[in-house]
């Protein structure tokens, strides 16, 4: 004789810890989102500096075959890593905002509440993702009037809509880890600064990785944003690439340091 299965308590959806960790950074995503659609001339002004890429670097060096590239002319070489580098700019200035809102009192009415440091951190990190990808359209849409050859596969697009926002929430943890070390705005900036160039010429945007000198190779293969890069060539132009290590990268990457951030968090409201 079978005995059925008994119901779910009353309230569990309510008392799940998964369901009410992921409710929760769902609805701190949407209040980030919020604040995009307030300021929407933000993501115009921020394409500029991407579209200068493509339009003079990209251009330019294609006419001169300065650097080799093989059979894929230089411009279609270059787009995926201006796609990447345009989603490092938005995602690593974000711990400013979390010093804002320190500076506001929003941030310690936060850490009482009953949402975990973690959903916090999550929900700001797919919010830069998120605001990275609507960009990264508008660079795409930039790249394909050039004449980049770019994929129409909706999975391939969906694949690199992922890899952007995994790569955009790593940068914005890694400035939130920032934030939590130096405490201010002004040191942030200048570190934020300070390394942005670096990571973006320490990887594989601008050439390719058996061009590059011995020691420059070898940080390029710790930086997540060559594999943010080689994953988007693979996806939007079809290079040669490695997909499950460049997913498998950006994701733990992501994973470590939200959890770093997670850990810093409180140091801000002391």
């Amino acid at each position: 004789m079978s005995v059925p299965l008994a119901a779910p308590p009353a309230g569990w959806a309510e008392t799940n810890p998964v369901r009410r960790l992921l409710s929760r950074v769902a609805t701190m995503c949407l209040v980030e989102l919020q604040k995009l659609r307030r300021d929407r001339s933000e993501l115009i002004t921020r394409a500029i500096q991407p579209a200068l890429w493509l339009l003079i670097f990209g251009e330019t060096f294609t006419r001169l075959r300065a650097i080799p590239t093989g059979d894929i002319p230089y411009l279609d070489f270059l787009a995926p890593g201006i796609l990447a580098q345009s989603a490092l700019f938005i995602a690593i200035f974000y711990g400013i905002q979390i010093i804002w809102e320190r500076d506001a009192g929003v941030l310690g009415k936060l850490l009482v509440t009953p949402t975990p440091r973690a959903a916090l951190v999550t929900g700001k990190a797919f919010a830069a993702g998120v605001r990275a990808f609507v960009q990264a359209v508008i660079v795409l849409i930039l790249a394909a009037i050039l004449g980049v050859g770019l994929t129409g596969n909706p999975l391939k697009l969906l694949g690199a809509a992922l890899a952007v926002v995994l790569g955009s929430a790593f940068f914005c943890c890694l400035s939130i880890v920032i934030a939590g070390l130096v405490l201010s705005r002004e040191r942030l900036m200048g570190i934020g600064q300070a390394i942005t160039m670096p990571l973006f010429f320490g990887s594989n945007a601008l050439y390719p990785v058996n061009l590059m000198p011995g020691w420059l190779r070898v940080l390029s293969h710790i930086n997540p944003l060559s594999y943010e890069v080689d994953a988007l060539r693979g996806l939007l132009i079809g290079t040669p690439s490695r997909l499950w290590v460049d997913f498998g990268v950006l994701a733990g990457a992501a994973a470590i340091a939200i959890a770093v951030a997670s850990g810093l968090l409180g140091r801000l409201v002391r």
